[in-house]
């Protein structure tokens, strides 16, 4: 069954052209990981440093092995000093509602 993540980014209005540079960059090998559906970035239309990075991962196991990607070998290391407040990641579970 498929899962959905929302990715909450607020980055340092100084920062944002270079976040655009990094994603641009970083985005290509995370829409190329095994199992991801769908990479689209949010801009919030009134702050162009909050943005939402909305993932479809076919299944929990894709998601997780992503996050492990991301943790290790795969981590991001010039997106820390780029934030104004940590990520804030949520998962949610597709339903037959």
């Amino acid at each position: 069954m498929s899962v959905t993540v929302m990715l909450e980014l607020r980055f340092k209005p100084e920062s944002v052209a270079e976040a655009r540079e990094v994603f641009t960059r970083e985005l290509a090998k995370t829409r190329g990981f095994k199992g991801a559906n769908v990479i689209d970035v949010l801009v919030d239309e009134d702050d162009e440093a909050h943005w939402i990075i909305y993932e479809v991962w076919e299944t929990v196991a894709d998601d997780e092995a992503y996050r492990a990607f991301r943790a290790g070998e795969g981590k991001i290391v010039d997106l820390p000093p780029l934030l104004a407040a940590p990520p804030v990641k949520t998962r949610y579970v597709t339903t037959d509602v």
